[in-house]
């Protein structure tokens, strides 16, 4: 890939993330032309994604890993929900196109890197039970409405035996 072509694919990632944000079902009417196809498209919109989410779980695990009572579930919480609030647009894209074929096994990968980051799953484990832990934890993240988010920081390490 040329760097034109880098850029040309950016701007239309940027492009399609701006029309979802007015309109997400209009989004993704038609592909933009540096992508082949829809597939291709939402390839590129996690890969964006995933950049932005390992960049910041890195990053909070580092700095819990040096705090005396770091808690690496509540660290990697943070970074899930930061990176999906200063990215609504490209969150509800792949929202929406959960059950794609083209998502499945790069979001697979995604909740088993969030799983292992967190603790919550080991390296040497089968990827798809990790992958599972790590499911179960987004939908925890997800379900926890704005107001419990901030009052009871525990809530999500006391749930996390049950499943």
């Amino acid at each position: 890939m040329s760097w034109n072509d880098f850029y040309q694919r950016q701007q239309a990632l940027a492009e399609v993330l701006d029309s979802a944000r007015r309109d997400l079902s209009a989004a993704f009417e038609t592909v933009p032309g540096p992508f082949r196809d829809i597939d291709e498209l939402l390839a590129a919109l996690h890969r964006k994604w995933m950049l932005q989410l390992t960049g910041r779980v890195e990053v909070a695990l580092t700095d819990t890993d040096a705090a005396p009572h770091g808690d690496r579930v509540e660290a990697v919480t943070a970074a899930w929900r930061r990176t999906a609030q200063d990215n609504p647009g490209l969150r509800a894209a792949l929202d929406v196109h959960a059950g794609s074929p083209a998502l499945q096994d790069v979001t697979a990968r995604e909740h088993r890197m969030l799983a292992i980051a967190a603790g919550l799953a080991e390296e040497h484990e089968p990827p798809q039970d990790a992958a599972r832990v790590g499911r179960a934890f987004v939908q925890l993240l997800r379900a926890a409405p704005d107001s419990d988010r901030h009052a009871r920081p525990g809530r999500l390490r006391r749930l996390i035996p049950s499943f």
